[in-house]
């Protein structure tokens, strides 16, 4: 569960227009000798599909980027290495909700998942559930979308 290396299925899922997919990126996880990573700019930037992609085909694929980038060889991300994203990646969205019940009762149910890992539908609806109830929603909703 080192959280460095992307799934075997991922593997056969290789970028339109390429041969053989690209190295898996290290995560922030992994040991300084690995490879450096590519970031995930140029990974959306290398997919061809993407290149003329909404914001919102976008941002799943970066989700899915992400997750891939993290998971194990199984395509599951550990609790330490989900944990470890929601602080790194999603801190502007859990920043706050540290002493709300909604967010520790999330926390929980990580912590009690059965098989101690999530696949990435598991990991979109935590991303999800906790982007809901985060202060930085109401941020975003109040934007003012007109001139």
């Amino acid at each position: 569960m080192c959280g460095c290396v992307h799934s075997t299925q991922d593997q056969a899922l290789h970028l339109e227009g390429e041969p053989n997919p690209p190295a898996a990126p290290t995560s922030t996880l992994a040991p300084k000798n690995m490879p450096k990573s590519i970031s995930i700019s140029k990974q959306l930037a290398s997919i061809k599909a993407l290149r003329k992609g909404s914001d919102l085909e976008k941002a799943i694929a970066t989700a899915a980027l992400v997750f891939r980038n993290s998971s194990d060889p199984d395509g599951k991300l550990g609790k330490a290495t989900a944990k470890n994203l929601l602080q790194t990646q999603f801190k502007n969205f859990t920043e706050g909700q540290e002493t709300k019940a909604r967010y520790k009762d999330l926390l929980s149910e990580l912590d009690e998942h059965t098989e101690n890992k999530l696949d990435f539908e598991d990991f979109m609806v935590l991303l999800l559930s906790i982007s809901i109830m985060s202060d930085l929603l109401q941020n975003i909703w109040s934007v003012k979308i007109t001139q």
